[in-house]
């Protein structure tokens, strides 16, 4: 008889505990730590048409997401899409400056999106655009730092 392979852990039936009421913590939970935000020193990216920015947005020391900033508006770019820049520097506490100032006009969207990663995702929106993606832990209590992004921040000593 040969051998049978071990099993592969399956997705946590986490559906059937999900409510509203989850979310509606998690969508609070961003609420109250984002005047906590604080814009970090941006990471400058170089691509074969230019350069985008990315401010990685802090909070207690770890980072929560980015921001794709735009250098030639000067403004946040929505999500899901990094502008390529044909600037050809920027000054990076001009940048962390401008992104801080924006925090303020930040506002926390109504919503939330429960991902495989067992957390919900709850969008902050400056205007009409999409900038953030704040990762809550499933019970809705916790802000879940972005791992890779943080060791990121810290090997570019910013």
């Amino acid at each position: 008889m040969s051998p049978v392979p071990p099993p592969i852990r399956g997705r946590p039936d986490r559906w059937r505990e999900l409510t509203p009421e989850l979310a509606e913590r998690a969508i609070e939970t961003v609420k109250n730590a984002l005047p906590f935000f604080t814009a970090g020193t941006p990471i400058v990216h170089h691509a074969p048409h230019g350069i985008h920015v990315d401010v990685p947005v802090m909070y207690l020391s770890f980072a929560v997401d980015r921001i794709h900033y735009n250098p030639e508006t000067k403004t946040p770019a929505p999500k899901g899409l990094p502008p390529e820049s044909m600037v050809a520097e920027v000054n990076p506490e001009e940048v962390r400056e401008r992104v801080q100032a924006l925090l303020s006009e930040l506002s926390v969207l109504s919503g939330a999106e429960f991902r495989a990663e067992d957390c919900w995702v709850v969008p902050v929106a400056w205007k009409s655009f999409i900038i953030l993606h704040v990762r809550v832990s499933a019970d809705g209590k916790e802000l879940i730092p972005d791992y890779g992004l943080t060791e990121e921040v810290r090997r570019h000593g910013v």
